[in-house]
């Protein structure tokens, strides 16, 4: 028995509840958490944004303990510090073959079978994108944990299973900033926090951070921005004045709204690059003339994960973390029990805070 935030069905408040958790299986792993960041995917979950089965227990931004394994299982051990990987690639798809496992096509096939069952009527439970991290205990297949590496924090080091890797990816590999370039990031929610060290780590300048709430703007400077601007009618202009009048030469978007899609498109400069990290609905429509795209010769490019391969990335995240180039604990705005997750939700709604971590 294990305690978890359940949510009873899509549109609906998660609940506490205990739930029943199977042994690991041949292949699997069982995981003590320490902690779970609160992601706005887990939102987008909840409200039917992404697909989630329900009823379902989100959360998919973890790190724990090795508590059990299953037959087979020899990459860790009982003991052994993890961080939760939502999207495990396969090695053998198209995507695979192409050395692009955050394209995996069946990174996602954990999420769509049953995992636990609620123990107060048996009710089969799915795990929120594989990993179902907002439960004081998780059973994932074993390719779904990566071995933490020494000298990083076990709780802190939750935020590396989604908000680090994709914040670090999609500056390095999705957007390959160089040393003094400048960079806009539209969102400083926790994977915009990410961005921010990340474009510093890569000595970009001048770092723009852009949000809705002038409040972030002490937290945006102190993971690296040197310019804040409020997102507002005029964004684009006051970007563009910043940089000489040409716009940036990155810009990256962490919101998943079409208005800030169209907003970073347009404060990047003629011939830049502009990566869309945010995570919207499909009605959520941008629109761009034929004229513009061939004028302004500007790249767009989508970045899943931070186009990043975690057991590539996640030894260079550790050395960061190491020699204090990256901060994990400055991306913390709050540390919660499992009955602060819908006010964090919440939170994310109304675009206050950075990354809300339960920690058990």
């Amino acid at each position: 028995m294990t305690r978890a935030a359940v949510l009873p069905a899509i549109g609906t408040p998660l609940r506490l509840a205990e739930i029943d958790l199977p042994d690991p299986g041949p292949g699997q792993v069982r995981v003590r958490l320490a902690a779970a960041g609160v992601c706005h995917s887990d939102l987008s979950l909840s409200n039917g944004t992404l697909r989630q089965p329900a009823p379902a227990v989100l959360g998919h931004e973890g790190s724990g303990t090795v508590t059990a394994v299953g037959e087979g299982v020899t990459g860790v051990a009982p003991g052994d510090a993890v961080v939760l990987n939502w999207a495990p690639s396969c090695g053998d798809c198209h995507f695979c073959g192409l050395a692009e496992p955050w394209l995996c096509a069946n990174a996602g096939g954990a999420a769509t079978a049953p995992y636990a069952k609620l123990r107060s009527d048996g009710s089969e439970l799915y795990p929120g994108l594989g990993t179902a991290a907002f439960a004081e205990e998780t059973v994932v297949p074993a390719h779904a944990v990566l071995p933490l590496p020494e000298g990083v924090p076990l709780t802190d080091a939750a935020l590396l299973g989604c908000a680090v890797l994709t914040g670090y990816g999609a500056v390095h590999h999705c957007a390959q900033v160089r040393p003094g370039e400048s960079v806009a990031v539209f969102g400083v929610g926790g994977v915009g926090l990410a961005v921010l060290q990340a474009a510093r780590i890569a000595g970009a300048g001048p770092i723009v951070a852009v949000d809705v709430s002038p409040a972030k703007e002490e937290l945006a400077r102190a993971a690296g921005a040197t310019e804040f601007v409020p997102a507002g009618d005029e964004t684009a202009k006051r970007i563009r004045a910043l940089t000489g009048g040409h716009g940036t030469d990155v810009a990256i978007e962490c919101v998943g709204r079409a208005e800030t899609i169209r907003t970073a498109w347009s404060a990047t400069r003629r011939g830049g690059r502009t990566a869309v990290v945010g995570i919207g609905g499909k009605e959520q429509q941008v629109s761009f003339s034929a004229l513009e795209l061939f004028y302004f010769g500007r790249t767009l490019s989508g970045c899943v994960y931070g186009n990043s391969d975690p057991a590539r990335d996640l030894p260079v995240l550790a050395e960061h973390i190491r020699a204090g180039r990256l901060d994990l604990s400055a991306m913390v705005t709050e540390r919660i029990g499992l009955d602060g997750i819908p006010a964090a939700f919440d939170a994310m709604l109304q675009g206050r805070g950075g990354r809300a971590l339960v920690v058990f």
